[in-house]
């Protein structure tokens, strides 16, 4: 009688739960669906502070699949840059509401192997549009530069950057 007693007590608890957390069609649970539509909106958002700044400067730009936008200014010369190699740049960045927050200027120019070391993944993915000599204009949304947190320095949290960016060198 008692194994009989705890098998249901079991069952009640088991069945209580799985109703709590039911994953819906998709396989997300009610709670994980809430924070996915949250960062839609957010990602949303961002979305047309981006625009409204391109808009705003009359920016003629191309955009990737991940969200980069881009205006190349000069593609360089030779070679583009591809993963693994050794790139060089001047570079400015801001953010949407014209606040500069690094500059090669200040800080000296910046080196970091393509693909590899520890940059914004945004200025991986637009570096590799151009060749030494290249010039460009890139803004990374806040998923392809700091993310939710910020460089907990001159970048807030979950803001886009605006790169302004020569490769000036290029190295296999």
């Amino acid at each position: 009688m008692r194994n009989i007693i705890y098998s249901i007590f079991f069952l009640v608890v088991l069945s209580a739960c799985g109703q709590k957390n039911k994953p819906n069609h998709e396989g997300t649970t009610p709670s994980q669906e809430q924070s996915i539509q949250a960062g839609k909106s957010m990602a949303k958002q961002e979305d047309a502070e981006i625009t409204s700044y391109v808009n705003r400067y009359n920016l003629q730009m191309e955009r990737t699949g991940t969200g980069l936008r881009y205006r190349i200014i000069n593609e360089g010369a030779g070679k583009k840059a591809a993963a693994n190699m050794k790139a060089t740049v001047k570079f400015k960045t801001s953010l949407l509401d014209g606040t500069i927050c690094y500059s090669s200027d200040s800080t000296g120019n910046e080196t970091f192997v393509v693909d590899h070391d520890n940059v914004e993944s945004g200025l991986h993915e637009g570096i590799k549009k151009l060749a030494k000599g290249g010039i460009a204009k890139f803004i990374l949304p806040s998923h392809l530069a700091h993310g939710l947190t910020g460089d907990n320095n001159k970048i807030p949290a979950r803001s886009p950057i605006v790169y302004d960016i020569e490769l000036i060198d290029l190295k296999e």
